[in-house]
């Protein structure tokens, strides 16, 4: 009995006990694309190949079917081979998959004929971005029993490239039996069975050479596996070296041998085992034809021992890049051949014999081994024919520069010197100021037809001379002049550079070069602002350039900015060019303050008989920031010249009020502002008995006229500038002041004032009288007696003072405004109380003073009611 069949009622009463979708190893994670068929192929995406010769059967354990009773329950794809001819395929494609992550397919498959014949292959195919299909990357043929087994697919192909696996059943010849798969899972996670490769890169070779690729793989030993590189439209390549690298990963390398242009394509790394097969991403094969020139070289110059060429490198026939071009030459009638790298399009090959022909090709390089490609047509040329032997008369000046002069002479042929030992050397020497001078002698090569004469001073005379010895004797050229060129000269000397400052202008002059190297023709000066104390001045705009002449070391740098830094380069020239530039750093000092024009506008807003209260309006910084504002008050003396507004000094020495009056200063400073205090125009009360930054504000005496004058000041470092303007004027007043006191103290002052009042009144009768009665008895009296009267009348007198000192003092004291720019704490006394004030009378007891006019009809206004006041009228 056939073994086979003999185990088909076991298969059978196995296969009811343990469901069929147990018996594969299912598990892990599944991913997009797996399928089990319980619907059939199309529920899972899957496509039946229209370009192939039949169709997968779906086989679903719901519906019967024609399967022989030992087939495996359930639902899978199976083929029946036996329906179709020998070689006929079919194939299942599974939906386009990217690779995001590590992938793994695991699938059921079973080989089965009743006979235990080969039903035939079922090939694995995998295809690349939709392309054309390749070998397959695993395949199982023949007969594998009843039982389903496992297999692993490890698909290396990588994001953002895309995938497709393909089940192919292939019938054979037996055409007897069925292949089937089943329960296909795609995983998120390696295989277990399978290894993984890593990615494999391109390969870029030149035509000719081996090329090898190494494919890495994780997983376990597979030095037993089949191994080889698949290429995607041909036959595949044996591995031809393993290597374990560790226990979980081993290199396989490839090599194909001397590839071509034929070889190019796209190849992949494939493994394959009973338990499943890796597959790696494509990698291309890259061949690269060595570059080859077209054309011959060209002769640009020929002489006795060089030729210069022209490579002709540009059109090849190959692939580039060329990162080497190299000269080929030798003699015609030589074997020797040299080969010079060239990094340039000409080319001058020295050394040459004379009149001696020679083959020049070109050689071109590109990257890797085996890049220089077969060398270009030939340029057959000779060299000239060498001169007689002799000395030259004059020596040929092929070239003048500013610190070198390039010689030539007549080339010294054999049939003159019949000797191949000869010396030539040059003699130079010349003279610079200062007793300077220097000579010196330079051996040449014979065969050269040049000699460059080095480390020569510009535009200086050099005599040139040529001596020629060999061992019969020495012979001398006559002396050649020949004077140097000019060059660029040497920077302008530091120490001379000298700026002078001013507020919008700079004056800048230097020295000439110590080594002019030749005719200076012109100086140029570029200048630009680098930094200045005003935040508000520019100073990241584009340099400016003035030229000035050969024989001008001097200019004035007009309309600059005032506190700013300019940084100057002045450099010389010839004709050969610019030498180096020196730089200076000059800063121009700053600006007093713009005040605004107060001329033609009244600035006083408010006045009373101690005050003034003003507009202050703020300054325009001009180089320096506004450091403060300061307010002046000068007293008006009759016999003191006024001072003008537009052409005034400023006060620069702070004085207070009380050093003042204690010096006898015409001014004093009643306050000094900080910037900030004034950013747009504010009032400001002269006289409110306030102190700003340490300046006593006093009240102004009544009887007294004075200019007040506003100050910006700007300071920086070791500079101050102050403008001043003077923006008010308060005139002396001509009678007392009107007093409105306080409303609680009406009435007490209003009896004070009457009864002082009548008191005066009274004494002035009574002196009247008494003066009148003087008159009449002058003549009755003694000297005596007129002088006991006199001194009664001064005693009298001297009281009468006190009582209005008194008075007065106590109208003084209500005069007191409020201040609206108050930076500190005002003092807690009036300027009355601090500093005694007295009225000036006349010291003659005899002559009434003052008299007290009483004056009706003014308006309280605390209270509204009319009331009479007293104003002293000084005679």
């Amino acid at each position: 009995m056939d073994p086979a069949a003999a185990a088909l009622p076991a298969f059978a009463a196995l296969w009811l006990l343990c469901p069929w979708p147990l018996l594969g190893s299912v598990h892990g994670q599944f991913s997009a694309g797996g399928c089990t068929f319980d619907d059939g192929p199309g529920a899972c995406d899957y496509h039946q190949d229209l370009y192939d010769d039949f169709e997968w059967v779906h086989v679903s354990a719901q519906e019967p079917h024609y399967l022989p009773p030992e087939m495996p329950q359930g639902s899978y794809m199976i083929v029946d081979s036996s329906n179709h001819d020998p070689g006929e395929k079919a194939r299942l494609q599974l939906p386009t998959m990217k690779e995001n992550d590590t992938h793994c397919i695991d699938f059921s498959y079973l080989l089965y004929s009743q006979k235990g014949l080969n039903p035939g292959t079922l090939n694995i195919l995998v295809r690349v971005n939709k392309g054309p299909l390749a070998n397959p990357i695993w395949n199982v043929t023949g007969f594998t029993g009843r039982d389903w087994l496992r297999a692993e697919l490890a698909v290396s192909t990588f994001w953002p490239n895309e995938y497709q696996v393909i089940f192919e059943a292939e019938v054979s010849g037996g055409r007897s039996g069925y292949i089937a798969i089943d329960d296909i899972q795609v995983l998120s996670y390696p295989c277990d069975k399978s290894p993984h490769f890593l990615r494999l890169g391109d390969v870029e070779v030149n035509a000719g050479q081996n090329a090898t690729f190494q494919c890495i793989a994780t997983g376990r030993d597979a030095v037993h596996n089949k191994l080889w590189l698949q290429r995607r439209n041909g036959e595949d390549t044996p591995v031809a070296q393993t290597k374990n690298i560790n226990h979980r990963r081993f290199a396989a390398s490839f090599r194909l041998q001397e590839v071509t242009k034929t070889d190019q394509d796209l190849y992949r790394c494939v493994t394959q085992s009973e338990r499943g097969s890796g597959v790696s991403n494509f990698a291309q094969l890259i061949v690269r034809e060595p570059p080859r020139p077209i054309a011959p070289p060209q002769l640009l110059g020929v002489g006795p021992t060089y030729l210069l060429i022209q490579l002709n490198a540009n059109s090849i026939i190959g692939d580039g890049p060329i990162i080497l071009k190299e000269v080929e030459y030798r003699m015609t009638s030589g074997s020797w051949t040299e080969t010079h790298a060239v990094n340039a399009p000409t080319y001058k090959l020295w050394h040459l014999d004379p009149d001696t022909e020679y083959e020049i090709r070109v050689l071109l390089t590109r990257p890797g081994e085996g890049g220089t490609g077969l060398p270009g047509p030939p340029l057959i040329t000779r060299t000239k024919c060498a001169e007689p032997m002799r000395t030259p008369k004059t020596l040929k000046i092929a070239e003048i520069q500013a610190r070198r002069i390039a010689v030539d002479w007549e080339s010294l042929g054999y049939n003159i010197t019949r000797c191949h030992t000869f010396n030539v050397t040059i003699c130079y020497h010349y003279f610079r100021g200062h007793n300077e001078s220097k000579a010196d002698c330079l051996d040449m090569d014979p065969k050269a037809p040049q000699h460059v004469v080095s480390h020569l001073p510009p535009y200086t005379n050099v005599s040139l001379k040529m001596i020629l010895t060999n061992p019969e004797g020495r012979k001398e050229s006559e002396e050649t002049i020949i004077q140097t060129d000019e060059d660029v000269p040497g920077p302008v000397p530091v120490k001379s550079l000298r700026g002078t400052s001013f507020e919008n202008k700079i004056f800048l002059n230097w020295k000439e070069p110590l080594e002019p190297n030749g005719i200076i023709t012109q100086y140029e000066v570029s200048y630009s602002s680098i930094r200045s104390f005003d935040p508000a001045v520019p100073v990241a705009g584009p340099p400016q350039t003035v030229s000035n002449l050969w024989n001008s070391t001097h200019h004035v740098f007009m309309h600059l900015h005032p506190g700013t830094t300019y940084q100057f380069f002045i450099r010389a020239s010839t004709v050969k060019g610019f030498g180096p530039a020196i730089a200076i750093n000059v800063t121009t000092n700053i600006s007093a303050p713009t005040l605004p024009d107060y001329e033609g506008v009244d600035a006083s807003l408010n006045e009373t008989a101690t005050t003034i209260t003003v507009l202050l309006r703020p300054a325009q910084a001009k180089g320096a920031p506004i450091s403060a504002y300061q307010i002046v008050v000068e007293e008006l003396h009759p016999h003191r010249t006024k001072r003008e507004a537009g052409t005034m000094e400023c006060y620069q020495v702070p004085v207070t009020y009380q050093n003042a009056m204690s010096g006898g200063a015409p001014y004093y400073f009643a306050a000094e502002l900080p910037p900030g205090n004034l950013p747009e125009p504010a009032p400001f009360t002269v006289g409110d008995n306030r102190t700003y930054q340490g300046f006593w504000n006093p009240p102004l005496a009544p009887r007294k006229g004075y200019n007040i004058y506003f100050q910006a000041m700007s300071s920086v470092e070791k500079e101050t500038k102050t403008q001043c303007v003077r923006i008010a004027t308060k005139a002396a007043a001509t009678e007392e002041p009107e007093v409105i006191p306080d409303p609680a103290k009406q009435t007490d002052r209003v009896v004070k004032i009457a009864g002082i009042s009548a008191g005066i009144l009274v004494f002035i009768l009574l002196l009247l009288v008494v003066v009148l009665i003087v008159k009449k008895r002058r003549s009755y009296y003694s000297y005596s007696y007129y002088l006991k009267l006199a001194k009664k009348r001064k005693d009298a007198m001297g009281s009468t003072r006190q009582e209005m000192t008194h008075m007065v003092n106590a109208m003084d004291r209500s005069y007191a405004d409020q201040s609206t720019l108050h930076a500190e704490d005002p003092l807690s006394i009036t300027f009355m109380d601090q500093h005694n004030f007295s009225p000036r009378l006349p010291n003659d007891p005899l002559v009434p003073t003052a008299v007290l006019v009483p004056i009706t009809g003014r308006k309280n206004v605390y209270h509204g009611d009319n009331n009479s006041f007293f104003a002293i009228s000084y005679l």
